[in-house]
């Protein structure tokens, strides 16, 4: 199979296995118990927490240990919106947020009384800072904007939305689930932000928040007092020992690796674009990552595409993962303006550390066939 969902997960690499190994071998005691195994495991998850934090540029004290990116995205979400209705109950994200932030803010919205601003983004599917600005209140307490769209791959101006917050004295939560391992990561920008395991070559089942450190949050979750009374249960303490390892990994020759994944990215687009002149770029006017090509095929819709490029061993997907295998027309796409003929025919392309230059060769030639198979045969008029 020619894997090309690289955004959607990741293989684990093997430095992580390693590292998890003990921890599902010999040492399986419980963090939270005083005998000798349990103080194993906690000094497992404590060398994790203070790896991770050098990695990052934060305090240990500033990580919270959750089961997912998405745990991650609530926590963030629901936690710091809670915390802050002393002083009001208006809150700010980007209409084209992975559904962990939406559905969140919807939440929020329908039942706990918040006001949420839902901010445009512009066909290139970048956040303009002017509706930003428009959009704060006296009464706003928190925005959010992803640094790096899991779909289209656009970077967004964390640096300027930044600025603006702080001016406002309004705190800033990113996504940064996609954009670890393929871009710098600036936690001085934010005042919290997300990060999951497996979109970096780590375990599934464990995520990441960065709390910068005296800011205060309510658990979403109730029954213990795990991670600084911050999110309770036992943790998982293979997969964060993994993600230490991965996240090392991943940071280690990145700037070499995403050189190469652009360019394997480029000439996929080539490819696909010579045989089929109609395919559309999607957010190709905006910064990028590296390993992201989303594009549209008009007259052919996703779910079609995407059950032929599988019958024929490449694996791609039409954008988010995370929907339980459903096709629908992407948010992201309409969010940046896209009919519904460009965002129900996307499909999203993404590499990784362990995509060579052939399996692009072969995939665009795979993508050509499939579509020469697909498109409509013309019709003639009878004479």
């Amino acid at each position: 199979m020619i894997y090309l969902d690289y955004n959607a997960t990741t293989p684990l690499s093997a430095p992580a296995r390693e590292a998890m190994r003990p921890y599902l071998d010999q040492h399986f005691g419980n963090p939270s118990s005083i005998h000798a195994a349990g103080r194993e495991a906690r000094a497992a998850i404590d060398d994790a927490r203070d790896r991770l934090a050098r990695l990052l540029g934060a305090k240990p004290g500033e990580l919270v240990f959750t089961g997912s990116g998405t745990e991650a995205n609530n926590l963030a979400i629901l936690g710091l919106a809670r915390s802050q209705v002393e002083r009001g109950r208006h809150i700010i994200c980007s209409a084209a947020e992975h559904h962990a932030v939406l559905h969140a803010c919807e939440h929020l919205q329908k039942r706990e009384g918040f006001e949420v601003t839902f901010l445009p983004v512009d066909r290139a599917g970048l956040v303009d800072l002017a509706p930003l600005v428009s959009a704060l209140r006296p009464e706003t307490t928190l925005v959010s904007v992803m640094s790096a769209n899991n779909e289209t791959g656009v970077v967004q101006p964390l640096r300027e939305i930044s600025d603006v917050c702080r001016e406002r004295g309004v705190l800033f939560h990113s996504d940064m689930v996609q954009s670890f391992g393929k871009q710098p990561t600036n936690l001085e920008l934010v005042d919290a932000a997300s990060f999951a395991a497996h979109k970096f070559y780590g375990p599934k089942g464990a995520g990441l928040l960065f709390l910068r450190a005296g800011l205060a949050i309510e658990s979403i979750q109730f029954g213990g007092s795990h991670e600084n009374q911050r999110r309770p249960g036992t943790e998982n303490v293979p997969a964060i020992a993994g993600m230490a390892a991965a996240a090392d990994w991943a940071l280690s020759g990145c700037d070499e690796e995403q050189t190469r994944q652009a360019a394997l990215r480029n000439r996929l687009l080539e490819k696909i674009s010579n045989a089929f002149p109609q395919t559309k770029l999607n957010g190709g006017a905006a910064p990028r990552l590296a390993n992201t090509l989303n594009v549209s095929f008009p007259g052919v819709s996703s779910e079609t595409m995407l059950m032929a490029l599988d019958l024929e061993g490449v694996g791609v997907s039409s954008g988010s993962a995370c929907m339980v295998g459903s096709v629908t027309a992407s948010h992201v796409l309409l969010a940046m303006g896209a009919g519904e003929e460009i965002a129900g025919s996307a499909i999203r392309f993404s590499l990784g550390t362990q995509t060579t230059a052939e399996e692009i060769e072969d995939a665009g030639d795979i993508v050509t066939c499939v579509l020469q198979r697909l498109q409509p045969a013309p019709s003639y008029a009878v004479v």
